[in-house]
């Protein structure tokens, strides 16, 4: 089977990509693809190089990638329309002037001929919420199977019909496509052991971490982490940004700025503990970090879900909290128990392995599809 994967990038995502590596607006697309599955930001390649593995082919596109979805269009030849445009208006006093507004079409008709050039059995649209329905329905002649992911965050209600298929990480989204009236799968986050490999060995730099973002929907993660800064020195956090943090919260004394795909990495297997908490949401153990860490055989200390038990053992494989005050005793007591600390955490790790990787959850996908198509 033949699979093109959509996905969007963080426009912060974005800007430091580019930042961090001057002059790659200008390379081939190939080399720039390169480059963005080598931040490892995301889930990088991760679905396309184990469907691969598994004897399919696979692509990905990164379709708010500005710089390198232009360059695909000039490497096939293909004449779009600019990013940006100009526009005339009316001052008051009915003064004419024209300014410069960017201008979407590139966006779409960019992305309508990789879907035509590809021509794939399944294209899977990894950003539910950002890519027009009406577009993908004028897409559906060119796949067999249009699938649609989406994990917890809630979405605007529109016309999802164009969709043969949704599958998500989240039970409750599962429920609220099935009852639209929309198939949908459970298909899971997961680790890529590859990560391993390509990041250099370094002892334990950090004590305790948290990387995160504080959004509207994290208020109760500020909190936590608020309080876990003010009673426990050791205490770092990184994330996009503190914008949204009160001015004299005591996250930012814990700040440390933001940490990207593998810088990320870096921190997160760098540190003793690794703190997880998943926000303001229904009870389902449900992120990345729950598999990121574990994959990186730190010990994880996340906040008690009912499902967690499905995932890993609590206290064997990971370790649970149920309150703020749980967690800072938590977290003293592993920081202070090296020998329990390393062994839960190599048994977390052990079991990510066996279990949670992205190339078991591609299997699982290529299972699902199947039986749709």
């Amino acid at each position: 089977m033949k699979f093109l994967i959509i996905n969007t990038d963080y426009p912060q995502f974005l800007h430091w990509l580019y930042g961090r590596h001057p002059g790659l607006e200008k390379e081939p697309y190939e080399e720039q693809m390169q480059a963005r599955n080598e931040s490892l930001f995301g889930v990088a390649n991760f679905y396309s190089s184990n469907l691969r593995k598994l004897e399919q082919e696979a692509w990905d596109v990164h379709a708010n990638n500005e710089f390198m979805q232009q360059r695909w269009a000039r490497e096939q030849g293909l004449r779009v329309s600019p990013a940006w445009q100009r526009q005339f208006r009316l001052r008051k006093g009915v003064v004419p002037w024209w300014f410069r507004v960017m201008n979407q079409k590139w966006f779409y008709e960019i992305l309508a001929a990789q879907i035509k050039y590809h021509k794939p059995d399944v294209l899977l649209n990894q950003d539910v919420g950002g890519i027009s329905t009406k577009f993908l329905q004028e897409m559906k002649p060119h796949s067999r199977l249009l699938v649609g992911q989406h994990a917890a965050t809630k979405l605007l209600r529109e016309d999802f019909s164009c969709y043969d298929l949704f599958i998500s990480s989240f039970p409750p989204t599962v429920d609220f496509f099935r009852n639209e009236g929309m198939p949908a799968e459970l298909n899971r986050m997961g680790f890529e052991p590859d990560v391993l490999s390509r990041l250099e060995p370094e002892s334990s730099r950090f004590e305790a971490t948290f990387i995160g973002s504080f959004i509207s929907v994290h208020s109760s993660r500020t909190q936590l982490l608020e309080t876990l800064c003010s009673r426990i020195e050791q205490v770092k956090v990184w994330g996009p940004d503190i914008n949204g943090v009160a001015p004299n919260s005591p996250l930012r004394s814990c700040y440390g700025g933001q940490a990207w795909g593998r810088d990320m990495y870096r921190i997160l297997s760098s540190s003793k503990i690794s703190i997880n908490h998943h926000g303001d949401i229904a009870p389902y153990a449900n992120n990345c970090r729950l598999y990121e860490t574990t994959g990186l055989g730190t010990l994880l200390i996340t906040d008690y879900k009912d499902n967690l038990g499905t995932l890993f053992e609590p206290n064997k494989e990971v370790v649970a909290y149920r309150s703020e005050e749980e967690a800072v005793e938590l977290i003293s007591y592993y920081l202070t128990h090296e020998e329990e600390r390393q062994a839960i955490a190599l048994a977390g790790q052990s079991r990510c392995l066996r279990e949670h990787t992205y190339y078991h959850r591609m299997q699982e996908f290529i299972d699902i599809v199947k039986s749709y198509l």
